[in-house]
């Protein structure tokens, strides 16, 4: 068996390599291995005239040191009341040994070896998934502290620091530019075949490749916290961690050995033709599903990491598959989170300068888009902003402030009615039908509305119908007022549509649902979405959304792109429809393999052909999920993926 080398962290400089020496990617040891027991096999043929006791000692010493690896673990299978396929084919070596036929055996031994190295090539490949990610960063960075400029090792990069970037060079933080304008192709964190203009104020990722201009970026999430070292704890855990399915292909290769067995058993007993019960034996093949499932699953993480997607783990990925119920957030999700005012209405005798100066006081501490919008509106109309005495955020609803003495509330019409406001009939809607209303009161006495409007993502639209053509039901959960939420579902064409809704409403909504038998998938971007993502199936948090939101999500999209959690969903489903081939097929394989083993139509030598061939092939099936690997130019730099 190979070694795979240990993963290093995210902005390690080395990887830690723990392997004998390699020869094109397959140890030295397996080769040697591999040419004795060959060998061996090959005296055997041409020496088969010597004494039983020197070819049958001989062929027990050989397959000893040839096949030691697999002995252990058959040792160890057995010592822990396991069956899998090392001791099901310990066994057949025996019987074969037994009945003198050591060519057999060493035959056997051959192609059990070649199988175990081949099999390990395809599962490395998925290993080395992490290193093949930490070659998009640069083991040194340019920093800029004070006046003076350093190349430090990117282990020491901290937050606060400006990085320099040149023209060619990889970006090795998450960051907003200071200066520069630049090209940056993030296909490595989007998927998106285009570069990406970035100019000063532009959002930056680790990972990603400067085409251009040079760029000064100061640092704001490094290491772990980057959203490309999020991308490569999501493969460590995916390899780590187990998806339900992964018990399952271990519960059914256990099942096939076992069915082997008896099929073993049962043949001997009705025809007393040992080489027929051991090529019964040695035709099942479970490798295909027990080797194949994982692989399969870190595959499908990997590809959703370069579409833009973190999968925090393999029973995430099984969760995706079966959705067939979206529920979607409005603002930051389906909108781009970066709303304007649109219009200010009086009442009671006071001014729009009145509303806009009372809601400022109370928006001033207040992280949401909707108040960066007043805020904004507020400087640009003349009016000066004033500190709150006092500041309390209600998440999904609103906030009450304090100022001068007075008190002041600005949010949602439910938001008032539970402090004793009442706002029926005062108020006229703004004629846009999808903006956002932000009541606001002074003393009690309601002062007027804000109305924000948001513009609709270009691929919103185009997600909730790619949904619609999977089969999934789309369901449009929002605290906006009904009239907004109604033109926003009317626009977007979701099944279902539920506007003026709580935090907890929301959460108790997607609650039912997964109670109702639903598969849910909760996309919001907010605090108040945090509760909702907990409920749901598979949480998902859209990257420009908050860290509680992020940290209670089970699938972070990076890109903000709607677009990609389709492409996930599609991912997710051909992960599904490769290991029910490999299932499908497996089973099939043995159980005419079986047969016309059982009927001596099979001898041990073509069913170990069988057994390793199909094995392979479902490998390779599960394989072909893997991402590309990093390209290389003749310099060792990274190359980037062509356009697709």
């Amino acid at each position: 068996m190979t070694y795979p080398a240990k993963a290093a962290g995210v902005g390690a400089t080395h990887v830690d390599v723990d392997e004998p020496e390699t020869e094109g990617g397959i140890s030295k040891r397996d080769l040697a291995r591999i040419a004795l027991v060959a060998l061996a096999a090959a005296a055997s043929w041409f020496l088969e005239g010597l004494p039983a006791p020197v070819l049958i000692g001989g062929g027990i010493a050989v397959i000893v040191i040839g096949a030691w690896p697999m002995l252990v673990e058959a040792a160890e299978n057995l010592r822990e009341r396991r069956m899998t396929m090392e001791l099901s084919m310990l066994l057949a070596l025996l019987a074969a040994l037994a009945t003198g036929s050591v060519f057999v055996a060493l035959i056997i031994t051959v192609f059990v070896l070649v199988a175990e190295v081949l099999e390990e090539l395809a599962l490395s490949r998925g290993r080395h998934a992490i290193q093949d990610l930490l070659a998009y960063l640069p083991t040194t960075v340019l920093v800029r502290r004070g006046d003076h400029t350093d190349e430090v090792p990117l282990v020491d990069v901290i937050p606060g620091d400006r990085v320099l970037i040149n023209p060619g060079g990889s970006i090795p933080v998450d960051g907003t530019v200071l200066a520069g304008s630049t090209f940056v192709d993030e296909a490595t964190i989007t998927g998106e075949p285009m570069p990406v203009q970035k100019e000063p104020g532009s959002a930056v990722f680790a990972g990603t490749v400067n085409q251009r201009g040079a760029l000064e970026v100061i640092a704001e999430r490094v290491g772990r916290d980057s959203a490309f070292g999020k991308i490569v704890e999501a493969v460590e855990h995916a390899e780590r961690s187990r998806a339900p399915v992964q018990r399952t292909a271990d519960r059914y290769a256990g099942y096939l050995v076992y069915f082997a067995l008896g099929g073993a058993v049962l043949t001997f007993v009705l025809t007393r033709d040992l080489r027929a019960a051991i090529s019964v034996i040695i035709v099942a093949g479970a490798c295909g599903i027990a080797a194949g499932t994982p692989l399969a699953i870190l595959g499908g993480i990997g590809r959703a990491a370069r579409q833009g997607s973190i999968i925090k783990g393999g029973r995430y990925l099984e969760a995706l598959w079966a959705v067939d119920t979206v529920v979607l957030d409005k603002t930051g999700t389906l909108t781009y989170g970066t709303p304007t005012v649109s219009a200010v209405v009086a009442t009671n005798g006071h001014t729009e300068a009145d509303v806009l100066e009372v809601a400022a006081a109370a928006e001033a501490r207040s992280e949401h888009p909707l108040a960066a919008a007043i805020l904004d509106h507020a400087k640009n109309s003349g009016i000066t902003v004033r500190e709150p005495d006092e500041f309390v955020s209600v998440p999904g609803r609103g906030v009450s402030a304090r100022l001068a003495g007075a008190s002041i509330l600005a949010g949602t019409r439910a938001f008032l009615a539970e402090r004793g406001v009442s706002v029926d009939g005062q108020l006229m809607d703004e004629t846009d039908p999808s903006a956002s209303e932000v009541l606001v009161t002074r003393g009690g006495t309601v002062v007027g509305a804000i109305f924000v409007a948001d513009r609709l993502r270009e691929e919103a639209a185009l997600a909730v119908r790619a949904l619609h053509t999977m089969g999934i039901r789309t369901l449009l959960l929002t605290g906006d007022r009904a009239g907004a939420a109604r033109a926003m579902a009317e626009q977007l064409r979701v099944d279902e549509w539920e506007g003026g809704m709580l935090p907890e409403q929301k959460r108790d909504r997607v609650r039912a649902l997964v109670e109702a038998g639903r598969t849910v998938a909760m996309i919001g971007d907010g605090v108040n979405d945090a509760p909702a993502l907990a409920e749901a199936s598979v949480g998902i948090a859209m990257g420009s959304g908050t860290d509680v939101t992020r940290e209670s999500a089970d699938v972070v999209l990076i890109g903000n792109d709607l677009s990609r959690f389709v492409d996930t969903l599609r991912t997710a489903r051909r992960v599904q429809r490769t290991i029910r081939q490999n299932f499908v097929g497996t089973i099939a394989i043995d159980v005419l393999g079986m047969g016309l083993a059982a009927f001596g139509l099979l001898g041990p030598l073509l069913a170990a052909a069988i057994h390793v061939t199909q094995e392979l092939a479902f490998i390779a099936n599960s394989a072909l999920l893997l991402p590309p690997p990093v390209r290389r130019g003749p310099d060792g730099t990274r190359v980037p993926h062509p356009r697709r």
